[in-house]
């Protein structure tokens, strides 16, 4: 894969970078998703998440039961109420992920240069001679040679928290290493990552179809994020799983991208999923680490030129235990904004970091700076060019929305919607300004009763950069018939005046369908 670089725009004015960050009701164009977890689940914390910046709400399903996991949703909800700040859910499955199983959670210390066992009798208490694993095939995957890395919520790298270990020789099932760094595991999860060796699991397994089952289908789950998705087989297989569960057929499906294979079929996967989370923990594992920036840059382009979100994780590990991120972590962020990324997933950060907040708001104000020097005119041409003609009219009526927006230095664009496809296009092209999709809900029943469509739609579009959904009365169809929709625009309007964004005497682009025609207009705005 080629990778296109995105220079800045222009030259910077030294004085410009001592300016403060200036806060704004949307922190970012660029999305933030938050795991929820022990140090992040009070109502108080989330609201805050909230109001820093965060839009996606991730429930990470490798640890933790069902009843916690909706403890923890009834007080995001409660959040979502009194900051009146929509969030999407995001399932995260637990997948074909090994674990050492300590059952009693004490920490164990292990010493370079001695021997430990991996043994499948999970039985057995873990101990710095003797680590149990889930997982009975893990013999027949390795040999003698191989790399094996210990850790808490995927390797570190950090030498005091996280273990080596080089396979010395195969015993029947059990697996014996030679322990290559002194480190001490503590905490209530150690995952086992093996370098470049298949795991002969199934990507969606039992325990995960049970928690998508009862737990995602309870809550309407927005995003399905798929662990360790290998081939576009898998995706194939979790979206007729999902079809079959009502609501949930409405769930978006994203590739989580964690070892060789998955990058192997990227391609393939690309053209199943809805979008893409690169999973740099484990895939800094499996490839070397001069190559992991490769692939970030090339895949990111990728989704970019097909319209379907890219999410980076692992950018600001140090704010786990730290209130500021390291220079090089703070560089990183701002890099993958620049790449193209939709939004920046922070794991460890804000499951068990001591300042989840804080972590959230600081990601948003390097997003935000960022994004002030997005080269969005050699983006936008590149992704023309890669559309091609002739256009579809739905992209035609996208770009040129972005233009016109662009040319006269519009405030924000407004597109009404209902599928949410028309937002995603405009959002394809990385306009300078926000994008406030309004959803309107569309009426529709199964012969037993009537629904309303929209709020699926609203809340999936919380993870595309630049995108900030917003629900119309359903009583306002989408397609007006007369030449204008005056008053669910005005609500719009009155949406992005109360937000900041859009004041006195601005221009503001809007993008609706009237009749079978799509129209884009400019609208000066009075006092």
């Amino acid at each position: 894969m080629n990778s296109n670089h995105l220079l800045l725009e222009e030259p910077i004015r030294m004085a410009s970078i001592l300016e403060p960050s200036k806060p704004s009701f949307f922190p970012a164009m660029t999305k933030i998703v938050g795991t929820l977890g022990p140090k992040s689940r009070s109502v108080e914390i989330i609201s805050d998440c909230l109001k820093a910046g965060m839009s996606v709400a991730r429930f990470d399903f490798s640890w933790g039961d069902i009843e916690f996991h909706q403890e923890t949703l009834e007080n995001l909800k409660t959040a979502v109420k009194s900051t009146r700040k929509l969030c999407a859910i995001m399932l995260d499955t637990g997948g074909p992920e090994l674990q050492v199983v300590n059952k009693t959670e004490h920490p164990i210390s292990l010493e370079a240069d001695t021997k430990v066992i991996l043994t499948p009798d999970q039985d057995k208490p873990a101990t710095s001679n003797l680590l149990p694993i889930n997982y009975h095939g893990l013999s027949k995957a390795v040999k003698k040679g191989d790399t094996i890395f210990i850790g808490q919520y995927l390797f570190t790298g950090n030498e005091t928290t996280s273990v080596w270990l080089e396979v010395d020789e195969v015993c029947s099932e059990d697996v014996v290493c030679l322990i290559k760094n002194s480190a001490t595991l503590s905490g209530t999860l150690y995952t086992l990552h093996v370098s470049q060796i298949r795991i002969d699991m199934p990507t969606l397994t039992d325990k995960d179809k049970e928690v998508i089952s009862i737990w995602g289908v309870q809550n309407n789950i927005d995003i399905l994020s798929l662990s360790y998705t290998r081939h576009a087989e898998d995706i194939r297989h979790a979206r007729s799983f999902l079809s079959k569960l009502g609501e949930l057929n409405q769930t978006q499906i994203f590739a989580k991208i964690e070892n060789i294979e998955g990058l192997t079929h990227f391609d393939e996967i690309l053209q199943e999923a809805d979008g893409i989370i690169f999973s740099r923990g484990n895939l800094g594992i499996d490839l070397p680490p001069e190559k992991v920036f490769l692939f970030q840059k090339a895949a990111v382009y990728k989704c970019n030129m097909m319209g379907k979100p890219a999410v980076v994780t692992r950018v600001v590990d140090s704010m786990t235990d730290n209130l500021r991120p390291t220079r090089a972590e703070a560089t990183d962020v701002a890099n993958a904004v620049l790449d193209g990324s939709d939004a920046i997933l922070l794991g460890a950060e804000t499951l068990r970091g001591l300042y989840p907040v804080e972590t959230v708001s600081t990601v948003g104000k390097i997003c935000a700076e960022a994004e002030k020097v997005f080269n969005q005119d050699l983006y936008f041409k590149k992704t023309v060019k890669n559309v091609g003609e002739p256009m579809s009219h739905l992209e035609s009526i996208a770009s040129s929305a972005v233009r016109a927006a662009i040319k006269v230095k519009a405030s924000a664009i407004i597109c009404f919607t209902s599928s949410g496809r028309a937002c995603r296009l405009i959002a394809k092209y990385r306009p300078t300004m926000p994008v406030i999709s309004v959803v309107i809900p569309r009426l529709k029943t199964n012969q037993l009763r009537w629904t309303f469509s929209g709020a699926f739609e609203a809340r999936q579009s919380l993870i595309v950069r630049g995108l900030f959904p917003m629900l119309a009365d359903p009583r306002h169809p989408a397609e007006s018939k007369s030449g204008s929709n005056e008053s669910v625009l005005k609500v719009a309007l009155d949406h992005g005046k109360a937000s900041g964004v859009i004041k006195p005497h601005d221009r503001v682009v809007v993008c609706q369908k009237l009749g079978d025609a799509s129209v884009v207009k400019i609208l000066e705005l009075e006092d």
